[in-house]
């Protein structure tokens, strides 16, 4: 559920950093999960509207954008709103019709720095990227052909997309980027937090949070509609609740829904699938309470009361030691703000959770 967190309702850590930047320059600051760079992405975003600078919000992820336009648009100024878009709509409207693109779902580069070299500059002096590190290095080399400020958010521990930065890349495409840390976790509970350390790949893990919830649990789904019944009761449950399901296809989504809207339509669950164009599947209400199923890829960013990811058994055949693997699962325990739930089917638990001790993970 998200909240419209305005600057006075920023920790004094949260604060701080948004005092440090400068309107002038490029600037990244980095941040482990929980530590608000969704929020301060956002004030940040505003700051800049408010002096009278065309400012745009970019995200990676459609869902995430939908996610934090409601905040904007509550805190932000009226007559020169801040624009919210993903960065493939921002770099479609620029270019104009028919912006040629790669194999990797990205641009062609060489033609875009082309054109950053002929045509007229964007409408938007400065952007403010969110998740940025899911961008690629071409993108923020763009920027600085185009002449634009850029503020990004990033985190490199978090990332789940094929092309991405690393905060060195991001610095170094930029030119001239001032790099600011940031400290805290005001997402997760102590036992989440700790969970998601044992996944992490960074020299050490962030510090752990003091407020306190139920351990995260281990499921094994013996029965073919296990999984459906869990759900079903964790909204039963807690009715006020929103429960992020975190799939890994698109066909697990839809059959998972329909599950769901056969044994109890009542909770109308939600569904979303970055590969709808448009309908319920493409635009969701995040902000209401029950259970939002979304794919893997979609999980970057977005945060939930209670986070169910069902579906642990087809990571068996993945090696446990896979930095990719242990990031994926970094991510997808972070999301949770109050409870965590992980199931599998089979007999035997996934190489990558069975050494996780009991005392970080309940098994159920």
């Amino acid at each position: 559920m998200t909240t419209a967190l305005t600057y006075l309702d920023l920790t004094d850590v949260q604060r701080e950093s948004l005092a440090a930047l400068p309107f002038d320059g490029h600037h990244l600051v980095s941040g482990p999960p929980g530590s608000g760079k969704s929020v301060l992405a956002t004030q940040r975003a505003v700051m800049l509207a408010l002096s009278g600078r065309p400012t745009a919000l970019l995200t990676r992820s459609n869902l995430l954008r939908q996610a934090i336009a409601p905040s904007v648009s509550a805190v932000g100024p009226q007559d020169e709103p801040v624009r919210v878009a993903t960065a493939h709509a921002w770099l479609t409207q620029w270019y104009g019709e028919g912006a040629p693109r790669s194999t990797d779902g990205w641009f062609n580069w060489p033609a875009l720095y082309e054109r950053a070299a002929l045509a007229a500059p964007p409408a938007e002096t400065d952007l403010v990227v969110d998740e940025g590190q899911d961008l690629p290095p071409a993108f923020y080399r763009l920027c600085r052909i185009l002449g634009i400020r850029v503020t990004v958010y990033a985190d490199e521990c978090q990332r789940l997309t094929e092309t991405h930065s690393t905060l060195a890349e991001i610095a170094k495409s930029l030119g001239d980027c001032t790099h600011h840390d940031l400290s805290g976790n005001h997402r997760n509970t102590r036992q989440i937090a700790a969970l998601a350390a044992h996944f992490h790949i960074g020299v050490t893990p962030p510090p752990l949070p003091e407020r306190a919830g139920p351990p995260p649990r281990l499921h094994r789904f013996s029965r073919p509609n296990a999984a459906t019944n869990l759900l079903v009761g964790l909204a039963e449950h807690n009715p006020r609740q929103n429960i992020g399901v975190v799939l890994s296809s698109t066909q697990a989504q839809l059959d998972l829904l329909a599950q769901l809207e056969r044994v109890s339509p009542r909770l109308k669950p939600q569904l979303y699938t970055s590969q709808a164009v448009q309908g319920r599947y493409r635009t969701i209400d995040l902000a209401r309470p029950g259970i939002v199923i979304i794919n893997r890829a979609s999980a970057k960013g977005l945060s939930f009361d209670t986070v169910v990811v069902p579906d642990a058994h087809l990571d068996a055949v993945t090696d446990p030691t896979s930095a990719g693997l242990r990031m994926a699962y970094y991510v997808l325990t972070t999301r949770a703000r109050q409870e965590l739930h992980i199931g599998y089917s089979g007999t035997r638990e996934p190489s990558l959770l069975a050494p996780v001790p009991g005392e970080l993970l309940h098994r159920h």
